[in-house]
């Protein structure tokens, strides 16, 4: 799966349920009551005012925690997406 600033942030944690840890660290909120935010990874970043600079580093290292699923890369906890419905 190939990350891009334009994903969904329902397809994000959908395909990479470590990125909803990630957002959390970086202040990105990204459920809400059980349910993903609408909305692309763009649009949730400048939300919380995070620049294009920022917005650039979230899709390289969210793309490693696509690429890498297995492997711990300082993330806690997975959670399992399905689980929250």
């Amino acid at each position: 799966m190939t990350i891009n600033k334009d994903i969904s942030i329902e397809e994000l944690i959908e395909e990479v349920p470590a990125s909803v840890g990630y957002l959390m660290k970086e202040g990105i909120r990204c459920i809400v009551c059980g349910e993903p935010i609408w909305g692309s990874l763009e649009e949730a970043a400048e939300e919380k005012g995070f620049t294009n600079k920022d917005i650039e580093r979230f899709v390289k290292e969210l793309q490693v925690l696509a690429d890498n699923p297995d492997e711990n890369v300082g993330f806690e906890k997975k959670i399992d997406v399905d689980k929250l419905n």
